[in-house]
């Protein structure tokens, strides 16, 4: 590893204050940023992930996508924990700290909003970051993308309905053009590129020399979202700490829950570990252009929902990196076990 993988997590960390730095002393650079927006897509952080997921596209393999279908349980883990689990559970922490352990320090309204943020978050899994994710983890190229494929197109059918059940409202309008956008930004377009690329390369060996050559620049991308995300938010967060943390305290316990569920189920069935890790850590971060949206359209841009989506923002880098690590640390313990050399 390089010295800038090595210490990924300090980059990040610098990044995080930097951000907020910028976002209280440059506040119209952070306005005019936030301004680039089409259908809740900010297209600068677009333009970021998007080079950050362009270098896994390259890794696709198109004549490998055949086989995926082979190793069904890797999909299997990922489905139940996105849509049988994760959104009741995020929805009963956000009852349990909201209406009992956190009640006596806020107004009754507030914490019912901040309750909705966290149900709109635990009913989106994420999209573009997971083949971050994913490529940090050394995860399986062709797999992941089928998983993601496979959540977006669920997505479409189930997110409406499971976030009109738990809030108990009938109205919810899906953002059609936010879901497009995302998913033709981030996945269409660079699997398109990386396609493309991978054909004019040709030959393994260039295909491996040139994602070297880049892969510094992806991480270099990871690092500037960050500042972007956090300096977009640092007026909120110095205005508003303590809110900030009690929200963040459901949201770190599910997302380090659901890792350790989906990452535990896939060891018990031997699922391998290039499928394994992208597979939990696909359940545990979010969709939060998805959730932001929904949040600003049903309780307004200034609601309590709204900054619950905004704090699962700021909260899923560092925690993800943190799985990140965790799973890279236990590879060897999925190779002991022999499911690195079995289908699932």
């Amino acid at each position: 590893m390089s010295i800038f993988e090595k210490y990924l997590s300090l980059w990040v960390a610098l990044a995080m204050t930097a951000g907020i730095a910028l976002g209280s002393l440059a506040p119209g650079v952070m306005e005019a940023i936030a301004a680039l927006e089409v259908a809740s897509v900010n297209l600068v952080v677009a333009a970021l992930i998007w080079a950050m997921v362009y270098p896994m596209m390259i890794g696709v393999n198109p004549r490998s996508l055949r086989d995926v279908a082979r190793q069904p349980k890797g999909l299997a883990i990922t489905l139940v924990v996105n849509w049988l689990i994760k959104p009741f559970t995020m929805a009963a922490l956000g009852v349990l700290f909201f209406e009992v352990v956190f009640a006596p320090f806020l107004e009754p309204q507030d914490a019912q909003q901040y309750i909705a943020g966290l149900i709109l978050l635990g009913a989106a899994p994420c999209t573009a970051m997971v083949f971050v994710w994913s490529q940090l983890t050394r995860g399986d190229e062709s797999y992941t993308l089928l998983q993601v494929s496979v959540n977006d197109l669920i997505m479409v059918v189930a997110f409406a309905p499971i976030v009109a059940f738990l809030l108990g409202v009938t109205d919810i309008e899906v953002p059609w053009s936010t879901l497009i956008l995302s998913a033709v930004l981030f996945v269409a377009l660079p699997l398109m590129a990386g396609l493309w690329t991978r054909n004019r390369l040709a030959e393994e060996a260039r295909i491996t020399a040139f994602l070297a050559r880049i892969k510094p620049l992806s991480m270099l991308g990871l690092i500037a979202t960050v500042v972007i995300l956090f300096g977009l938010q640092g007026k909120v967060i110095l205005d508003r700490p303590s809110v900030i943390a009690m929200i963040a305290v459901p949201i770190l316990i599910q997302s380090y829950g659901i890792f350790f569920l989906a990452y535990g189920a896939a060891y018990a069935l031997r699922v391998p570990h290039r499928i394994a890790a992208p597979c939990a850590l696909i359940g545990t971060s979010n969709f939060f252009e998805l959730a932001v949206a929904v949040a600003i359209s049903l309780f307004g841009l200034h609601s309590g929902a709204a900054l619950a989506t905004v704090v699962g923002v700021l909260v899923e880098v560092p925690v993800m990196l943190t799985l990140v690590a965790f799973a890279n640390r236990t590879r060897a313990r999925f190779t002991l076990t022999g499911a690195d050399h079995q289908a699932s």
